[in-house]
């Protein structure tokens, strides 16, 4: 048995977070996975894991190995799809993190399409609200609705995203309808904890940005959570128009402070900088590009 394969294995029951998981994903039985896992620490001559009948843990050797592990086999991984480059054609595991409401939603089925099109390519979507570290948690790339500040990564800018300040048709009548952007400041606002400044607004105010102080009863860490809770008279809250579309086009919500709105986010995927793209990854950048030039961009900015 080569030690790759043994590297490989341990890195697996790492990530599936016990043997049996790795097994499973594997395809193989959890005790030729615990014997890899074993003959690599003889080879080693130290503990990696920690084993209980309740959990696992890595040692502290442990832990610095998984991460350097997880570099050189990502290297490998790339060296490989480099020569396969060479025929043209994507093939390989492609590990992409995207927001879980946009991965459920136009975006999960953009990926879908991917996958549909490329039938050598095997997908590991996994759904976040938080932003993934892709180097250290061994991601591809990423679909990140945001301002680019980040200049370790590659980002491709795929769409603008039109953020609104929406609110009930009854809460707007009985609180008033805000004027300028501070007027907020005294009205019952809906926070989602997932947006970096979640109690400070922006908005455009005579060409520069400009921010309010926010508070309201409900905080909530996904902008679909956020559509309820406006849906229920609980406040104002600042949300992708995509999500409250058809509430606005029912008459449900409206609009308030429209000609404040801030510089819009774009939905952007990026990747880490590698001196060689793989085919995998610069085949899905490209057809990401491409899909989003075809949609209809008014679903994601509005009128």
């Amino acid at each position: 048995m080569d030690t790759l394969t043994r590297m490989r294995t341990f890195v697996e029951v790492v990530d599936a977070g016990g043997f049996s998981a790795a097994a499973r994903k594997l395809g193989r039985s959890k005790a030729l996975i615990s014997k890899y896992v074993k003959e690599l620490e003889d080879e080693l001559g130290t503990r990696l894991m920690n084993r209980t009948t309740r959990r696992l843990s890595l040692t502290e050797l442990g832990q610095a190995y998984y991460r350097d592990a997880g570099e050189i086999l990502q290297r490998v991984d790339d060296l490989q799809d480099m020569v396969r480059d060479r025929h043209g054609e994507p093939t390989g595991l492609l590990r992409v993190a995207c927001p879980r409401t946009f991965g459920d939603g136009f975006v999960g089925m953009a990926m879908m399409e991917f996958v549909a099109a490329n039938p050598a390519i095997k997908l590991d979507l996994r759904l976040d609200d938080r932003f993934v570290d892709l180097v250290d948690e061994g991601f591809d790339c990423a679909i990140r609705i945001t301002e680019m500040q980040d200049s370790s990564l590659i980002a491709r800018k795929l769409a603008e995203y039109r953020f609104v300040i929406a609110a009930r048709r009854d809460v707007v009548a009985t609180h008033g309808r805000p004027q300028h952007p501070d007027d907020l400041t005294d009205l019952p606002c809906v926070i989602d904890s997932n947006l970096r400044s979640r109690f400070s607004w922006r908005f455009n105010v005579d060409g520069n940005r400009h921010t309010v102080q926010v508070a309201g009863r409900v905080e909530v860490n996904s902008p679909m959570a956020v559509r309820l809770a406006i849906l229920c008279g609980l406040g104002y809250g600042s949300v992708p128009y995509i999500i409250v579309r058809d509430d606005l086009e029912a008459g449900t919500m409206e609009v308030v402070l429209e000609e404040y709105e801030a510089v819009t986010p774009g939905i952007y995927v990026v990747y880490p900088h590698r001196r060689h793209l793989s085919a995998k990854v610069r085949a899905f950048v490209d057809f990401m590009a491409e899909w989003f030039a075809k949609f209809d961009g008014e679903n994601c900015r509005g009128a």
